[in-house]
């Protein structure tokens, strides 16, 4: 599909149950995960909240349904007869006070090796019998842009924007943080990436980028996410 981007002033969230899957969709699932952790040994099968559905709610409102799920199921994508699945993320945009836009390139032992995109990442079942809602979108967001870029925003300091999906249907709930000095935006990831290292573990931005519009972007060497151009454009003003 296109991706597309969307202003929205009212979300809302209902949880369904998991697809149920024939014994066949379900051995082609496990060989293809098996596959896949040969290849990458760091995958991980974790939780995820997978989007089942979305629907207008008034002028400018979406009702989200999602599901509980892992990783694996991912691999099912493109297969005939698969549920129709796709991922929930938050992702940040982080302006410099030069008027740039921050983006990391995935390291080569994530899911994406390569790949340009916000801080962000998929969304996981929230726990303890909480709801899935803004807040936690919120709470996820500042989470991966500290584990992704070293930030030590506030959650609550996180401005609510539109919503992207990009060319697999997976939707995306985009934040923005204020403004931070370029320098001290680059001197926490280094400290970040040099403390992980240090420790054993693989980043999982292997590099930062501040660029200055789209045309920088694609510049940029390697792919980018789809839903990023669409970002880039909106930000800039172009």
């Amino acid at each position: 599909m296109t991706p597309e981007l969307r202003d929205v002033s009212r979300l809302r969230f209902q949880e369904t149950a998991p697809p149920a899957l024939t014994v066949a969709l379900r051995t082609e699932r496990d060989r293809r995960w098996a596959e896949a952790v040969r290849a990458n040994p760091t995958l991980f099968d974790g939780p995820v909240a997978a989007l089942t559905g979305l629907e207008h709610d008034g002028a400018d409102g979406l009702l989200v349904s999602w599901t509980p799920l892992t990783y694996r199921f991912r691999v099912l994508r493109g297969l005939p007869d698969a549920p129709a699945l796709a991922g929930l993320f938050a992702a940040v945009l982080q302006p410099c006070d030069e008027g740039r836009l921050l983006v990391g390139r995935m390291s080569p032992t994530t899911s994406a090796p390569g790949r340009w995109q916000l801080p962000g990442g998929t969304l996981e079942p929230p726990g303890g019998g909480a709801a899935l809602d803004l807040d936690l979108l919120r709470l996820h967001a500042a989470r991966e842009l500290a584990e992704e870029t070293g930030s030590d925003t506030p959650a609550d300091a996180l401005v609510p924007g539109p919503v992207v999906r990009d060319t697999r249907g997976s939707l995306g709930f985009l934040f923005t943080e204020p403004p931070c000095p370029a320098r001290e935006l680059q001197q926490r990831y280094e400290e970040l990436a040099r403390a992980e290292i240090e420790a054993g573990v693989n980043p999982e931005f292997d590099r930062v980028a501040l660029i200055g519009s789209p045309a920088e972007l694609r510049a940029l060497p390697g792919p980018s996410a789809s839903y990023l151009e669409l970002v880039a454009e909106r930000f800039f003003g172009a």
